[in-house]
């Protein structure tokens, strides 16, 4: 089972690219995200298929999923539920919000008040929401795939440092290469329909219970005590950096660590390696880093950051 369960989730690039051309690096930084039960945070400019790409995957492992555009004038409510009054019956009833769903697309997340950002904070931790002092449980598996751009501010609000910590990974989606770019408008003038995959052939090639089966092989990836040293003396180097003002959380660690597992197994092997800790460094330590205003000006970024620290700190042998 559990090689049927890596093989069904091996394919499932194969499928997602019947739909997406090129972005092989998200899409395999997703499913990672899915065998961790984490969430992730993907940033690129307009038009380059982030949103397609979540739908892709949602039906290529048949599970359900809820696109909600996150505005200025967007309540908690309208996430997570609310109370609602039935004059029929004249009782009160919880009406579900779209974050009861397997795979929440926010899409623009930065738009939305602090307020609403924070009513995802127990989704996302709890997989739960709190709605008129009742814990609601979320379907299993739920993950969050958030959107953001990167060059667009006015009329945003930057995810708070508590918030950033609870994403898996920070992916960044580029403009597709030249070829890549002829192949998608070669694929439109063949009639191409991104809001119709059934007719683009995306079938189901995973589901619930692969996904279950492959997570339990990964909670059994061995991690020995030089990799474990390892993901602490690159976390804990972050924080006495002169350009960063708050380095990577303990939380953090334990991402990398449960991002290092998943792809070990997913790429056929029973344990984890340095150069595994190395593969999943920047995607899931970038957001982490809150790098000081001087530092930024400079051209610091946090990729820099970690580019510079993979190659000093010391790998284990």
């Amino acid at each position: 089972m559990t090689d049927d369960a890596r093989n069904a989730l091996i394919a499932l690039r194969g499928e997602v690219g019947k739909a997406v051309v090129g972005n092989d690096a998200a899409v395999t930084g997703l499913i990672i995200a899915l065998l961790c039960r984490g969430h992730v945070l993907v940033e690129g400019v307009p038009g380059v298929a982030k949103t397609l790409l979540v739908r892709t995957l949602a039906t290529a492992l048949a599970l359900e999923t809820t696109r909600v555009q996150f505005t200025p004038d967007l309540m908690p409510g309208d996430v997570t539920g609310s109370i609602v009054y039935d004059a029929h019956s004249g009782e009160f009833s919880f009406r579900e919000g779209p974050v009861f769903t397997n795979l929440l697309l926010a899409d623009e997340i930065n738009r939305t008040p602090p307020k609403t950002q924070a009513a995802l904070l127990e989704a996302m931790e709890e997989r739960q929401v709190s709605v008129d002092g009742k814990p609601r449980p979320l379907p299993d598996p739920f993950i969050v795939i958030a959107t953001q751009n990167p060059v667009e501010y006015e009329g945003t609000y930057p995810l708070p440092e508590a918030q950033l910590d609870r994403f898996l990974f920070k992916l960044t989606v580029s403009p597709p290469e030249r070829e890549e770019e002829i192949g998608i408008l070669a694929r439109h003038a063949q009639g191409f329909d991104p809001r119709d995959l059934q007719a683009a052939g995306i079938q189901p090639v995973a589901g619930p219970a692969e996904l279950a089966a492959a997570r339990s092989a990964v909670a059994g990836v061995t991690v020995g005590p030089e990799v474990l040293g390892y993901i602490v003396d690159l976390c804990r180097s972050t924080r006495s950096l002169p350009s960063v003002r708050l380095g990577v959380s303990p939380r953090g660690a334990t991402a990398l660590l449960a991002a290092s597992r998943a792809w070990a197994w997913l790429t056929g092997r029973e344990y984890a390696t340095p150069d595994d800790v190395k593969t999943l460094a920047r995607p899931t330590l970038r957001h982490r880093l809150d790098l000081r205003p001087e530092a930024e000006l400079e051209g610091v970024t946090a990729d820099g950051v970690l580019d510079r620290l993979l190659a000093t700190v010391p790998v284990p042998r």
